[in-house]
């Protein structure tokens, strides 16, 4: 054990040092504390569902390797909800019966909106490291609410491209949003981005998950006048639209929310992703001494580099959170409740791969990330970097909640 707590310190440096102390101090044992993780593993979402599990595994690794909580071992209990809402549901019940004390989970926010009632009915606290709709941290008055997130809302992402975009000239907007819940959400978050700024789009376009083919739409988006694409799907069909602009030959640029960073999509679209732009909290390139040690640390454990950077280290954050809170439960009654409150009202501060986090969240703020922390990334040969100079060396200084 003590060999392992070296190598664990040695990795992620004071962080662990902090709990490996605190861990020490409160050792006690007990059987192991259930920890539920959804998201999708499969299907057309897995490309950043695999990633996020990986960062929550690669957490719990390093924390049990330093006691654990009170000597009690996190255990995983992992439920695939292959992207569908219906499983979603049915995975979330299956992890409230199966007794975990909290989970950390949901990629897709249509699949998340579906199984919110069942956490928060149960009195189980979620935190959301991917999903981004805008709806999920407000569907319940904060005071009361369960669901925490630690990936940025589009309400968010939304001003934030469109701030950018317009700083470039580009203020002729066609939205592509998908009819699923996040496509929804986020029209409308893109929609009251450009009304703040006096704008309306010239065309807005609605298509299912898994069209294949979206000429007609590109086509009269072109024809309207758009100097710009801003696009609100996933990865698949984002690569739909990169793909069409290309047939067409209509070389306007494709921007929006994070998923522009997916590999189905940079893959998929291949040539015609280049340039692509997309609000980002993390850009996997060692800028600070904990991103470099947890790229190195992820690369050891998987032995590839992330596909989703952003997924990995967002749910691996969440777990690093999630156990702080547990710190503050000194008679280890982590009850849903307790928990809650915990997470509310932490005491100690996370240094975290995404941000540093100091009181990232309250009774009446469930949402960690705040938009000073976004930066631009841009697909440049394949992969995705600093849109801006600036941006990477803003990026050096980590920002804190705002």
């Amino acid at each position: 054990m003590h060999s392992n707590r070296r190598r664990v310190i040695g990795i992620m440096g004071a962080a662990t040092m902090a709990l490996t102390m605190a861990f020490s101090a409160q050792a006690q044992s007990g059987p192991p504390l259930k920890i539920g993780v959804i998201g999708p593993l499969s299907g057309p979402s897995s490309d950043f569902g695999t990633p996020m599990l990986e960062g929550v595994q690669l957490a719990v690794d390093e924390i049990n390797a330093v006691g654990g909580y009170l000597g009690r071992q996190l255990t995983l209990v992992i439920k695939d909800d292959q992207g569908n809402p219906d499983v979603g549901l049915k995975g979330a019940q299956e992890l409230v019966a199966e007794g975990v004390s909290a989970t950390i989970g949901f990629c897709n926010t249509g699949v998340a909106q579906k199984a919110l009632d069942t956490f928060q009915n149960a009195k189980l606290p979620l935190i959301i490291p991917c999903a981004t709709g805008t709806p999920l941290t407000t569907k319940f008055a904060a005071p009361s609410s369960f669901i925490f997130r630690t990936s940025a809302r589009d309400a968010i992402q939304a001003p934030f491209v469109v701030d950018d975009i317009v700083a470039r000239g580009w203020t002729k907007v066609a939205i592509f949003a998908d009819t699923t819940g996040y496509g929804e959400a986020g029209l409308k978050d893109v929609e009251a981005a450009l009304a703040a700024k006096g704008l309306k789009a010239v065309h807005v376009a609605r298509f299912p998950l898994g069209v294949k083919d979206l000429q007609g739409e590109l086509k009269a988006a072109r024809d309207a006048g758009a100097d710009v694409v801003f696009s609100y799907t996933v990865g698949v069909e984002n690569a739909v639209i990169a793909n069409g602009r290309k047939e067409l030959k209509w070389k306007v640029p494709q921007v929006g929310a994070w998923t522009l960073s997916f590999p189905f999509f940079i893959n998929g679209a291949r040539d015609a992703a280049e340039g692509a732009l997309m609000a980002q909290t993390f850009i996997a390139e060692p800028s600070n001494e904990r991103r470099a040690a947890f790229l190195s640390a992820y690369k050891r454990k998987f032995n590839k580099a992330m596909a989703v950077p952003m997924s990995a280290a967002q749910a691996y954050d969440s777990t690093y959170l999630l156990t702080y809170a547990l710190l503050g439960i000194r008679d280890g009654n982590a009850t849903g409740p307790a928990i809650k409150t915990a997470l509310e009202s932490m005491s100690k501060v996370y240094y975290g791969i995404v941000t540093t986090y100091d009181h990232p969240f309250t009774r009446d703020d469930k949402d960690a990330i705040s938009q000073n922390m976004l930066v631009m990334g841009k697909v440049r040969n394949g992969a995705v970097t600093f849109a801006h100079p600036e941006d990477a060396r803003r990026n050096l200084i980590v920002q804190r909640k705002k």
